[in-house]
């Protein structure tokens, strides 16, 4: 199994980043999927997460009305679009996997796949 992510960089206060995860070595529509981030000096955090479907949505109270988790099961990729980033959003941002039906895990520990992560570093 292999989650990849890209689309992280440098952004401004009140701009947009796109963070990507492309998925393989799974069945793609076994898993809900999910964004973590990690800040320095702090413990990895739940952002977002989607369920097999796409059909529902989970997100972090932080992020809620700025981020948006999308997938496409076509293509075993999953997107975590950032708008109106703030600096404490910046992180190492990471995309997992997790073996469900209809549940939207929120712990880290119910994700059996992680991505090696991305950086999104937000300036004010």
């Amino acid at each position: 199994v292999q989650l990849v992510e890209s689309g992280g960089g440098l952004a401004q206060a009140g701009h947009s980043l796109r963070l990507s995860c492309a998925a393989s070595g799974l069945t793609f529509t076994n898993y809900a999927m999910g964004w973590f981030r990690q800040a320095p000096g702090k413990e990895r955090e739940f952002v977002a997460g989607i369920n097999w479907r796409g059909s529902s949505t989970e997100y972090a109270g932080a992020v809620k009305g700025r981020f948006t988790i999308s997938r496409d099961n076509a293509n075993n990729s999953v997107y975590l679009q950032m708008d109106r980033l703030k600096p404490e959003d910046t992180a190492v941002y990471y995309c997992a996997g997790a073996i469900t039906t209809w549940e939207i895990p929120t712990r880290a520990d119910d994700y059996q796949h992680w991505g090696q992560g991305t950086q999104a570093t937000v300036s004010s």
